[in-house]
């Protein structure tokens, strides 16, 4: 790869990202959430009993203080509660609220928007073939960083 040809791969993808994710804050915004707090809130609602905050750290690939931060900035829009765990009272399920389950769908909507405007009139060979290298390079740069746990760890921070 030439010079120019490495600033452009940097610039697009420096811009795309930051883009990208300044065009999902607003979006979010409308809903009263931040990026993150989506897919936070998303995972939640897949566990119909919910989940410990050891059980949702792990699945988001983080480490449990920064999951209970991330509830803590959740928690005042009152899409969950905390429940005591029966077996251990050290523990408490997160479960998440009628109002909770509503905002999912305008999330999932909030989504599909965003992958819809940022692929735009793409053609289906197209948009697989954008896809297949942006899955390629997460791959790629998954392994600079660490494996699957480490890369989430870096996506959480955000």
């Amino acid at each position: 790869m030439d010079s120019s040809e490495v600033m452009r791969v940097n610039r697009a993808l420096n811009k795309m990202s930051k883009l990208y994710r300044a065009a999902k804050a607003r979006k979010l915004a409308a809903l009263g959430l931040h990026p993150g707090q989506d897919v936070l809130l998303w995972l939640l609602v897949q566990e119909r009993d919910g989940m410990t905050i050891s059980e949702l750290a792990a699945r988001l690939g983080i480490e449990p203080p920064t999951a209970t931060r991330s509830l803590a900035r959740l928690e005042s829009g009152g899409w969950f509660r905390r429940e005591p765990v029966p077996t251990d009272r050290r523990q408490v399920r997160i479960v998440v609220t009628e109002a909770g389950h509503e905002l999912v769908p305008a999330i999932e909507r909030v989504w599909t928007e965003l992958a819809e405007q940022t692929l735009g009139e793409a053609s289906g060979e197209q948009r697989e073939i954008v896809l297949s290298a942006i899955e390629d390079a997460n791959d790629r740069l998954r392994g600079l960083v660490g494996g699957e746990d480490q890369a989430q760890a870096v996506l959480a921070d955000e």
